[in-house]
């Protein structure tokens, strides 16, 4: 496995943030459709693993496959530009502004959610014989996440928003930690081994990301999970968002780059 030094890797993490915010917006919207739909189905075969099975573990322990495949296929997820883009508005990238950042951000927020609504979509049409019968046992249980994630954080008011940040911010750690484990090795097999670890950490331990909630809410909903589109938004989606944004940048991007790029003089010799 081809390693790449810490001080290089970074410096490509400031590259790809300044080439996605130059990227015409076709091309960002097409990258971010196909990453919200193929983590959609990840989202979809993870759940199904852990029903067949009953161990949760199983279901984590897969789940990168799709995250894998989406990065290898240099498509974007707002969990990654989220850390990426400000690296090269911090570094004083020729031309990089705060709008250049935003708009990159929402292309991506939209293009995502339009992935991952539409495998929300075809999924309800598989678990239910197209909306012919109930949800099967896989459709149950992705109501039941809905649910729980939704009204089960509102039932806790002030706390159960503080958690639900704080889970949204400990997911984008491990996600951006596996953002840039695409970039510290030159060969496939280590870009995956690096992708994996982090990526099974967090679904195993049911952190709030995003684009998966961008699935799993929508479905739930469209299988008749008792819950509001309103609940999805304000007891999850939102907070969600802002919880990976400064998770990620903080604990990732703002770290590696603070020692990494923007080193300290060394210490003298006493």
């Amino acid at each position: 496995m081809a390693y790449l030094a810490p001080s290089e890797f970074v410096t490509k993490m400031v590259d790809a943030g300044e080439a996605k915010i130059f990227m015409s917006t076709r091309d960002t919207v097409i990258r971010a459709y196909m990453a919200g739909a193929i983590l959609a189905l990840a989202a979809a075969f993870a759940v199904s693993v852990t029903v067949s099975t009953g161990v949760p573990f199983v279901g984590a322990a897969m789940f990168p496959v799709g995250f894998c495949m989406l990065y290898l296929f240099g498509f974007d997820l707002l969990t990654g530009v989220f850390v990426l883009c400000p690296l090269a508005l911090i570094d004083k990238r020729p031309g990089v502004t705060i709008g250049g950042v935003l708009r990159n951000w929402s292309l991506v927020f939209i293009g995502n959610f339009a992935g991952a609504f539409t495998v929300a979509v075809m999924m309800a049409v598989v678990f239910t014989f197209g909306f012919t019968s109930p949800p099967d046992k896989v459709g149950q249980v992705i109501g039941t996440i809905g649910e729980g994630r939704t009204v089960g954080y509102a039932a806790h008011g002030a706390g159960g928003m503080l958690t639900l940040f704080i889970r949204g911010m400990l997911c984008n750690w491990m996600v951006s930690a596996g953002v840039v484990g695409a970039m510290i090795s030159t060969t496939v097999s280590g870009k995956v081994i690096a992708m994996w670890m982090p990526i099974m950490l967090f679904f195993f331990m049911t952190f709030e990301h995003s684009i998966v909630n961008m699935f799993l809410f929508p479905s739930g909903l469209l299988l008749g999970a008792k819950f509001s589109i309103m609940d999805y938004l304000i007891w999850n989606e939102i907070p969600t968002v802002v919880g990976n944004l400064v998770g990620g940048l903080a604990f990732t991007g703002l770290t590696l780059y603070a020692t990494h790029v923007k080193t300290a003089p060394k210490r003298g010799i006493a």
